[in-house]
């Protein structure tokens, strides 16, 4: 691959064996959303299309439309396919890091779930990409969004750590890391300082049970950017095996279910653009 490539570490049959209970626990920002049926909606890190399907049934009842964006092609072909028969859904493949990455003040609504702490990574993109996103909205509209909050999913940051860091200096491999999981605190400054208005903005600790693919495959999806920073194929293989290992006992069930549980943190908030 050549380096100016970015490769694309996501699949949708990836993210259903390991990753499907993400859509499915998204009820609480999705009911914050409060999609009416002239909205039009700009859906930021929208993966595989499983809440726009949704999305799209409530949009059809009137004039309403959504965009659906993802930097992951594969994603967005799969968003495509889920709704190809949604005439008023549409995907692209955008980078939300770029500055004045969408159309001014087009959107009645801004959502995103489960997507900002990829997005946000790298801090010279974070008060950027909310500028885009206030941008990108009609005065008065409402930006909706949940993303991993500090403390997410400690247990497995540490086992990748760990066994990465018998292999690598620590200075390489916290630089390789590919998310970013703030407090309510730092949410609420960053977007007021773009202008918004919160309205609510809260930090939740979601005990999360593991998909068909269990710690592994967690792993092997979700931490997949992070272990290329090892070169060699057989290290990341040795790297994922010895992750699984520690994490199947840290965070299996005392019941003997075979079911291991992730601490997810979801941080979430409603942001409103002034009127005027």
């Amino acid at each position: 691959m050549a380096d100016n490539v970015k490769k694309d570490h996501w699949s949708s049959s990836a993210y259903q064996h390991s990753a499907s209970f993400v859509p499915k626990l998204a009820t609480k920002v999705v009911q914050w959303l409060d999609l009416k049926k002239d909205d039009v909606l700009l859906d930021v890190g929208c993966g595989d299309g499983v809440l726009d399907v949704e999305f799209a049934k409530i949009l059809a009842q009137g004039s309403g439309s959504l965009l659906g964006t993802d930097a992951s092609s594969s994603m967005i072909n799969a968003a495509r396919q889920a709704c190809k028969d949604a005439p008023n859904a549409t995907f692209q493949v955008i980078d939300s890091t770029t500055p004045n990455a969408y159309q001014r003040e087009t959107y009645t609504k801004v959502f995103s779930n489960a997507a900002l702490h990829w997005i946000l990574s790298a801090p010279s993109t974070r008060v950027s990409t909310f500028q885009s996103m206030y941008d990108a909205l009609q005065a008065g509209g409402s930006l909706i969004l949940e993303m991993g909050g500090q403390g997410n999913v400690c247990e497995m940051r540490t086992a990748i750590v760990s066994a990465l860091a018998r292999r690598m200096p620590m200075e390489k491999i916290i630089a390789a890391e590919p998310w970013f999981f703030p407090n309510e605190a730092w949410l609420q400054r960053t977007l007021e300082s773009v202008g918004f208005v919160v309205e609510r903005c809260e930090r939740e600790w979601r005990p999360t049970t593991t998909d068909r693919g269990g710690v592994e495959g967690w792993v092997r999806l979700m931490g997949g950017q992070w272990l290329d920073v090892l070169e060699d194929e057989q290290q990341r293989e040795e790297v994922i095996k010895e992750c699984a290992q520690v994490l199947r006992h840290v965070c299996g069930g005392e019941g003997g279910d075979g079911k291991e549980m992730i601490s997810y943190v979801r941080l979430r908030a409603v942001a409103k653009k002034p009127a005027t």
